[in-house]
């Protein structure tokens, strides 16, 4: 089978040749690239010239503004552009151990039932490294459990389209690809597999979108209000029964106090 890795880029210049070079250099060789350049204004564009060889280049003529719509709809771009069996999916400053894709394809293989598979990250740190371990999931617990980053994520191209269409709206903006890969992926496709192996670094700096929400933080909080609300929307909007939970109580608490 094929593997298409799409890449998308917003002003990575100083990630993306190692992130180009993690894909090149992996052990399982039958892939393609797409690299998807969201305007960048750095020169992240010049920086993967001696590339152009052996990556696709889509350059979006149109930005929303509002980032996770503009991943979204960049990785969408570049679903268009890719021809593999097995989509993954990979932001600019992200990069793949030299396994990923083989460990990633074999697994597909083994599994034909399988439409979306996670591997886990390693919290790359500028002088350290997290191994992110495989978390249990209880439906009574939570409405979600853990989502891995979009960096993680791998979907069968014959399902993509249709977990596309459940997840392609432009409202909650905090909400990012993952958690709607995730979500749907659980309560409409029955769908949480893991590759319970470390296959992808997930980089942590001061300047990226996590950075914005650390634990427990006032942002932190925020978000996960925002997310509670896109489970109920979600919920409703595919008929699942939705009910608040403690934890919803305890988020919308945390809020007011915060005010």
């Amino acid at each position: 089978m094929k593997a298409s890795v799409i890449i998308i880029n917003y002003n990575n210049a100083k990630y993306v040749d190692q992130c180009i070079r993690s894909i090149l250099l992996q052990s399982y060789k039958n892939f393609e690239i797409i690299f998807v350049d969201d305007n960048s204004q750095d020169n992240s564009l010049e920086v993967i010239k001696k590339y152009k060889k052996k990556i696709r280049i889509v350059k979006k003529k149109n930005k929303i503004g509002k980032g996770s719509y503009d991943q979204m709809f960049g990785f969408f771009e570049g679903f268009k552009k890719s021809k593999g069996e097995i989509i993954f999916f990979l932001d600019s400053d992200d990069f793949f151990h030299k396994n990923k894709l083989l460990s990633i394809m074999n697994k597909y293989n083994k599994n034909k039932n399988c439409k979306i598979l996670y591997d886990l990250p390693i919290k790359k740190f500028n002088n350290s490294s997290t191994y992110v371990k495989l978390k249990k999931f209880s439906l009574l617990g939570n409405f979600w459990p853990y989502f891995v980053p979009t960096s993680c994520i791998s979907i069968r191209r014959n399902f993509f389209l249709k977990l596309f269409k459940k997840i392609n709206f432009k409202l909650f903006p905090n909400i990012w690809f993952d958690f709607r890969v995730g979500l749907s992926g659980i309560y409409l496709y029955n769908q949480y597999n893991f590759v319970d192996k470390n296959l992808t670094y997930y980089r942590q700096i001061n300047n990226n979108i996590s950075s914005n929400f650390k634990h427990l933080s006032k942002n932190w909080w925020m978000r996960r209000l925002e997310a509670h609300n896109f489970v109920k929307f979600f919920f409703k909007k595919n008929k699942i029964k939705y009910k608040k939970n403690f934890d919803f109580y305890l988020t919308y608490f945390m809020n007011y106090l915060s005010r």
